[in-house]
């Protein structure tokens, strides 16, 4: 009865007992003018346009010109004209996940959208744009977290509380690796957004890369790239809401995001509809920070919480991983994996380059036999690939240089322990003591790991 009743208050708690409205004066495009709210907006605020009583269209202030408030809308502007009121909403965006939002799909709205009834309100609203934890407030990154993918089990050891991000180009796998992730991570919940995910794919990336097993323990939001830039905007702050409640309730959470790109293509659009000034490749300032705030939200929460293991795909444009977008996040995260189209065009899938990937954790996480396996098969591989020109023209002579040789009888091994099919799981111990019989060196198992 005592939850019911705080459910309630909870409920009806951001219900206002007035209303305070403008009236659209001007709509340009997307870009919606609206006049005679005095000081109640501010940038950020949500107002609802209303043509008719049936119709509630949210939208955002993103800016002001002329004592005008600038607004962009939620969904599409239809039957919106001169004088149509605009009721502003009082209350602070939020969401109030539960635990039965789990095998759930929604939107970026906190809304539905896989036809299995209406979702059940938690007790804890959640801001949609919140604040990090205070930094001395913070714990410190725990123990290695088992994502099931051999390659970055072993040579990129991610710890709980860790934010990574994959940087590929387009068709190169990312998505493949975030499923394989997601249905055989060791994390108590998965939450997965989509962000400006294309429509048909979405389906598909449910039944057949996730499947009913991961489903059941993942939130996964959507917001395809077809919808208004200010919905795929805001999935990526609810996908972060959704996983910071989880993180509040001690839970272990690997929060997934495909992709951060489409994230700030999406606040381009904003910012520049707001009259923003264009800088690298027409990304406005805002871009950046907005960049920052978001992906900061993940990591270790204060003291008696879980953390946010933050996974983040970046959609490298035009394989250039020094574009504006792929500098400034790999600035931000702990650590990057890169994907390599050359890789994926030989076969050898997923396609991740281990030697320009780094993970910040290691080698911290790693027992002392671990980390030497790792930079013995790292030698190796680099060894092979400065002499794989003249290896293939025949004119390396074989008793040249015995690192060579090593090099040239276990590179496929190597080759064929970082490819994975995506229906097949390896565990971290599981990883190393297969590259311990590929190195031929001894290896005991796994010793206390603390990161």
């Amino acid at each position: 009865m005592e939850r019911l009743t705080e459910k309630a208050l909870v409920s009806i708690a951001p219900i206002p007992d007035h209303e305070i409205y403008g009236r659209v004066t001007k709509v340009l495009g997307l870009l919606v003018e609206i006049a005679g709210f005095g000081q109640e907006l501010s940038i950020g605020s949500i107002v609802h346009l209303r043509p008719n009583p049936e119709k509630n269209i949210p939208c955002e202030v993103i800016g002001f010109k002329d004592e005008r408030a600038l607004l962009m809308p939620f969904g599409t502007l239809e039957g919106i004209g001169l004088g149509c009121p605009a009721i502003i909403q009082e209350s602070e965006a939020t969401i109030c996940p539960d635990e039965r939002w789990l095998g759930r799909v929604i939107n970026a709205l906190g809304q539905p959208i896989d036809g299995k009834g209406p979702l059940m309100q938690g007790g804890r609203p959640i801001p949609l744009k919140n604040t990090p934890p205070l930094p001395h407030n913070r714990q410190r990154i725990g123990d290695k977290l088992d994502l099931g993918v051999r390659a970055v089990n072993s040579f990129l050891s991610t710890c709980n509380g860790q934010r990574m991000g994959i940087f590929a180009g387009s068709g190169v796998g990312k998505s493949v690796v975030l499923s394989m992730m997601a249905k055989y991570t060791e994390a108590d919940v998965s939450v997965i957004g989509l962000v400006g995910e294309r429509g048909r794919e979405v389906q598909e990336f449910l039944e057949d890369d996730l499947g009913e097993e991961g489903l059941a323990r993942s939130v996964v939001i959507v917001a395809t790239g077809d919808e208004p830039a200010l919905m795929r905007r805001q999935a990526a702050y609810t996908t972060l809401s959704v996983a910071e409640y989880f993180r509040g309730e001690n839970k272990q959470v690997l929060c997934m995001m495909d992709s951060v790109t489409r994230f700030a293509m999406a606040q381009r659009e904003i910012g520049l509809s707001a009259g923003e000034p264009p800088t690298s490749k027409g990304y406005p300032p805002t871009t950046f920070g907005e960049l920052s705030r978001l992906l900061e939200r993940a990591g270790p929460g204060a003291q008696g919480e879980g953390s946010i293991t933050g996974i983040f795909s970046v959609l490298v444009e035009g394989d250039d991983h020094n574009e504006p977008i792929s500098d400034a996040v790999r600035g931000i995260i702990d650590g990057h994996i890169v994907m390599d189209r050359k890789i994926a065009d030989r076969g050898r899938y997923p396609a991740i380059d281990v030697l320009k990937s780094v993970s910040r954790s290691m080698p911290k996480c790693l027992n002392v036999e671990q980390n030497e396996l790792v930079v013995r098969a790292k030698q190796l591989i680099s060894r092979y690939e400065d002499m794989e020109e003249l290896i293939k023209l025949g004119a390396y002579r074989k008793g040249s240089d015995p690192e060579v040789d090593d090099a040239i009888l276990r590179y496929p091994l190597l080759e064929e322990f970082l490819g994975q099919d995506k229906e097949e799981s390896s565990t971290i111990e599981e990883s190393f003591q297969r590259l311990a019989q590929i190195l031929s060196m001894p290896y005991a198992g796994s010793g206390v790991v603390n990161g």
